[in-house]
């Protein structure tokens, strides 16, 4: 019997409409809005000057052209970060289970791994600098990852560690039936909303376009941060639980991210105090 005081988890279909053996699900609609919502985003900011005094690197044909790089970005490179990241031993034993994308297994990891990828062969193929494309594909990022949260909260996966806390909730993917954080809704606004509105201040207040690399390492940094934070209150996965000193695999997978973070600030501010 659930908690007296656990609230009632919403009751939302994770599937929107199907037709059929084909079905629209809020998972994937979350993508598309992550991509379509920052592809539009990049475009009203790519012919604008990075700083006053600059003339602008990037145009709105660019950026349509890349959308099409990213999205293979993100869906390739986050489902191949899941498989080798998170559930190696499965997909060795069962590699036909690698292409089921619809039944879950997306690792944001993988697919800022692809992203990345996709953003150095398209600069390079454009023959346009590799930070200027990447700082706008960082401002953008967490509108994909605030959607993705919402759309696990729905969908009622990657729920938070058993909790008494007055906003607990007892999901029913739970086999347990404890109340439990809402960590998804944790990671939308800190990943998310937070995060987006930090890189928008940098943007919009200290000319941080101008100096390149600095959006991206801010992004790196502050996701590896609120990811961290966020796994205190993650259930880990049940096949991998709590690694060393009871930390889990989204935090020592943050460490890394954290580091290029600082690294490429660093370069960032030193690059623009040479400047005369």
């Amino acid at each position: 019997m659930p908690p007296l005081f656990a609230l009632p988890f919403p009751a939302i279909d994770p599937v929107i409409v199907s037709f059929g053996p084909f079905a629209i699900r809020w998972y994937a609609l979350s993508y598309v809005a992550g991509l379509f919502i920052g592809w539009w985003v990049m475009s009203r900011l790519a012919e604008r000057p990075p700083a006053p005094g600059q003339a602008p690197v990037l145009s709105k044909a660019l950026i349509d052209d890349f959308l099409l790089w990213a999205t293979l970005g993100v869906i390739l490179g986050g489902r191949l970060g899941y498989v080798l990241f998170y559930n190696p031993a499965h997909f060795l034993a069962h590699p036909l289970d690698i292409l089921k994308i619809w039944q879950g297994g997306m690792s944001f990891h993988g697919g800022l791994l692809g992203v990345v990828a996709a953003v150095i062969l398209f600069a390079r193929h454009r023959r346009v600098p590799v930070l200027a494309i990447g700082d706008l594909t960082c401002l953008v990022a967490p509108i994909g990852l605030f959607f993705g949260r919402i759309a696990n909260f729905i969908n009622g996966e990657l729920y938070g560690r058993p909790a008494d806390v007055p906003w607990a909730m007892v999901f029913p993917t739970d086999p347990t039936g404890q109340p439990r954080h809402p960590s998804q809704l944790y990671e939308a606004a800190l990943e998310g909303l937070l995060l987006f509105l930090i890189l928008a201040a940098l943007t919009r207040y200290a000319d941080a376009r101008g100096r390149p690399g600095l959006i991206t390492g801010a992004f790196l940094l502050g996701y590896g941060f609120f990811r961290s934070l966020a796994e205190l209150f993650r259930q880990p996965d049940a096949h991998i639980g709590f690694l060393s000193g009871a930390t889990t695999m989204g935090q020592w997978l943050s460490v890394p991210v954290a580091a290029a973070g600082v690294a490429l600030i660093w370069m960032a501010l030193t690059r623009a105090a040479d400047r005369p």
